[in-house]
């Protein structure tokens, strides 16, 4: 079965970027390609590629050698096998592209792909050629749609054992220590809704570039706090457990709260939509929620 689809990016990149200047000057810091031996700038055409071969010796590759060796571009996706999604680790996961039917006579043939591929939970493995670079894909039922997620070849992921220092030993839980962490992962379990989490760190970059544009005085974050040293697993396990169950039934002065630290109790308290309130609609609410886990 053949369909004519269209490819469109899925995500984008919102991250800030910046342009470089000298302090104190409006003057832009520009790069320039300087032959490291002789000190001189060379011109963009007389660049070529070197490939490290080892012992400080170079394979020098001309762009029209790599053109002529370049795959052409695909006109299709070919689907070589199916597969179980579950089958496919996530690390091999790249970057996500929507498929659309290309005309709208191949909507029928789409749609019987996609709900064939949504009761067998299958993704469908399939290679094609983008902008001179080979990709492994798979072709899977996304939210009524088909969804394309280009792959990592498996020579593209490193191996953790040459990677880390020592690879952690798995040692076997002791006692009850094991139903106590599977406790407190079912007490903090909760549905995934992303539409919660945001990149705060862009919202804060972004509200500093508006400060200082207004001329507005600039206030420093509080700093984070010291990690907790944890001596005992099982201990902490059974703390964090206890006060899962129990909230927190210790008085806090809210009032002298940051909206992060409101954040982070409702968070723990379990507290639903927090992400959608401001600072003293949550203090209300954890106060709430800290009364009615005191009164249970």
């Amino acid at each position: 079965m053949t369909i004519p689809v269209e490819l469109y990016s899925a995500t984008e990149d919102h991250t800030i970027s910046f342009r470089q200047f000298e302090r104190g000057t409006s003057d832009r810091i520009r790069y320039k390609r300087i032959n490291e031996r002789t000190g001189k700038e060379v011109a963009f055409s007389d660049i070529v590629k070197g490939a490290d071969v080892g012992g400080g010796e170079y394979v020098i590759i001309e762009p029209e050698e790599l053109d002529q060796i370049a795959p052409g571009r695909s006109r299709t996706i070919d689907i070589n096998s199916f597969v179980d999604v579950e089958d496919i680790d996530p690390i091999h996961f790249q970057k996500t592209y929507w498929l659309a039917p290309a005309k709208e006579e191949y909507g029928r043939s789409y749609s019987l792909l996609l709900q064939a591929m949504e009761k067998t939970n299958r993704a469908g493995i399939a290679s094609f050629v983008m902008r001179g670079k080979e990709y492994l894909t798979a072709v899977r039922a996304g939210d009524g749609l088909l969804v394309l997620n280009t792959l990592l070849f498996p020579e593209d992921i490193r191996d953790p054992a040459k990677e880390l220092k020592s690879l952690p030993e798995i040692t076997s839980a002791r006692g009850k220590e094991l139903d106590m962490a599977v406790n407190l992962v079912e007490s903090m379990s909760d549905e995934w809704r992303p539409e919660e989490y945001h990149d705060t760190y862009t919202e804060q970059v972004e509200k500093l570039i508006e400060s200082k544009r207004e001329g507005k005085e600039i206030v420093a974050s509080e700093e984070p706090s010291e990690p907790t040293k944890v001596v005992d697993l099982f201990e902490a396990l059974s703390r964090s457990v206890e006060t899962r169950k129990k909230g927190r039934s210790s008085s806090q002065d809210l009032d002298d709260l940051s909206k992060a630290d409101l954040d982070k109790l409702a968070k723990e308290l379990d507290i639903k939509g927090r992400s959608k309130m401001n600072r003293d609609e949550l203090a209300k609410a954890v106060a709430d929620a800290q009364s009615t886990a005191a009164a249970s």
